[in-house]
């Protein structure tokens, strides 16, 4: 029995593509684990285009850019090796045309850069899901915007008076839904406002003028802090959109230049190959 036959798994008598599962396995594996080094790389100089610290609000636009320039960086690179892979170690099956062989490079190379984000999606929700669940077991009354706005929470039921046995954790998670709201147009209404400072008088036993100054000044922040989270969730989205619409050109380009390594051609300047000199002819 042939062989090359037997992992050809897609065949169009017609044309002559197949598609080999070796090589599009290869690839994707080969990507996932070159793009998880880069970005612990960039992470680990401080070129994430998220975080959980609160101080990553006060990032400036230019390093949040030059954040989503590097994931779309690490994209090219990944998948552009992904893409050689699958090109350069794909087996030409029998007299294909030149034409439908460079076809057949690129769908495996597009091919190894679905499965690829398919697995690296997988790896990421399979960590949110393990990180998150101890949190949820723990804290059950956390919300988003207690998580996010853990910093003016502190700062709205700081004292020094407080009781040792008082609770404030629902307090805080109702506080965090209500200053959530200033990410409408209307921003956070009076009567929620009027609530909020009743709520941190009594649970710090600041006298009503204080507690109303300490809310107005956390509303502010808040609502600061929210615009900036926001322009990080864009930034984070449209890098990654493009890192991966980059990614799958890469990968289809790098496909079809592995193929021709593997025919006998030379790589092209854009993958490390020699630029070729013509032969003067006498």
């Amino acid at each position: 029995m042939d062989t090359d036959r037997s992992v050809a798994d897609v065949v169009d008598n017609k044309g002559g593509l197949r598609l080999q599962w070796s090589p599009v396995f290869a690839g994707a594996l080969a990507a996932s684990a070159l793009s998880l080094i880069l970005i612990s790389f960039g992470a680990a100089v401080g070129l994430g285009v998220s975080s959980s610290s609160p101080s990553w609000r006060d990032a400036s636009a230019a390093l949040a850019l030059l954040s989503g320039l590097f994931l779309i960086l690490q994209a090219l690179v990944s998948f552009g090796l992904a893409g050689y892979i699958a090109g350069r170690t794909q087996r030409v099956i029998g007299l294909t045309p030149a034409d439908v062989i460079e076809s057949n490079d690129g769908l495996h190379g597009l091919t190894t850069w679905a499965l690829a984000v398919v697995l690296g999606g997988t790896i990421i929700a399979l960590v949110g899901l393990s990180t998150a669940r101890p949190v949820l077991q723990s804290r059950p009354a956390a919300t988003a915007g207690e998580q996010l706005l853990s910093a003016e929470l502190d700062r709205l039921y700081r004292s020094v008076r407080r009781p040792a046995n008082l609770d404030i954790g629902y307090e805080r998670a109702e506080a965090g839904r209500i200053l959530l709201t200033n990410s409408g147009h209307s921003g956070v209404s009076s009567e929620d406002r009027s609530y909020l400072v009743q709520q941190v008088a009594a649970a710090t036993g600041l006298p009503a003028a204080e507690a109303e100054k300490r809310v107005d000044s956390v509303i502010g922040d808040a609502k600061t802090a929210i615009q900036r989270s926001r322009r990080g969730s864009v930034i984070l989205a449209f890098s990654a959109a493009a890192a991966l619409l980059f990614g799958a050109v890469a990968a289809w380009a790098a496909a079809c230049a592995g193929g021709r390594h593997r025919d006998g051609a030379t790589l092209p300047e854009w993958m490390g190959g020699r630029p070729t000199t013509p032969v003067p002819v006498v």
